[in-house]
């Protein structure tokens, strides 16, 4: 895949990285992390549903089974003025959601042959501590790489990987701050490290 293919996201427009962490369901993964701590939630109760026409964004059941859902146009301005605005909802003039112009909602469970940075994901998410920051840092220097083309798309997870095993030992159970800067910092160099070394 090269880059040209990876940044063509049939309903989301919403900048290069996220569009290439789109393609490799990093997004997702990340994701997977998010929730885990928003919601103070086991890894084991979060799962990751493909929903190819981007109107349900999120899905939370509660004990009695009833689920409930967030939907909207899949528009990138709806996240960022909920973000500003928490705990409001401000009026404004966009488009309303229309289920029926919207057709069939389908979904299907990920391949994860296919997308192996979801499990880099919920391991780094498992073993905790700094383990989810060179995560982060390892894929955001991964997908620089590849955006100036300097490796291939399937050398995202492989690199990501090779990065989280080697830090491994290092991981600290309560990170501070500083602890996160700089593992954060190593991840990247680490990333750069193992490139030339392929």
């Amino acid at each position: 895949m090269t880059v040209k293919d990876a940044l063509k996201h049939p309903n989301w427009s919403m900048g290069q990285k996220i569009t290439i962490d789109s393609a490799t369901l990093m997004n997702k993964g990340l994701e997977v992390i998010e929730a885990h701590y928003l919601f103070n939630l086991d890894y084991d109760h979060i799962d990751i549903v493909i929903h190819p026409q981007s109107i349900i964004h999120s899905l939370i059941e509660v004990q009695d089974t009833s689920v409930l859902a967030q939907l909207g146009w899949p528009d990138m301005r709806l996240p960022l003025l909920y973000a500003l605005s928490w705990p409001e909802r401000i009026y404004t003039d966009w488009e309303q959601l229309d289920l029926v112009k919207a057709g069939d909602l389908t979904f299907r469970e990920p391949d994860h042959q296919k997308y192996p940075c979801m499990q880099l994901a919920y391991a780094a998410g498992r073993a905790g501590g700094l383990m989810p920051a060179v995560l982060n840092a390892a894929n955001e220097q991964v997908v620089a790489l590849f955006l100036s083309e300097k490796i291939g798309f399937l050398d995202i997870p492989h690199l990501i990987e090779t990065v989280c095993d080697r830090f491994s030992s290092q991981n600290t159970a309560e990170p501070n701050l500083d602890d996160i800067i700089n593992a954060d910092q190593w991840a990247r160099q680490a990333v750069l490290a193992a490139q030339r070394e392929n």
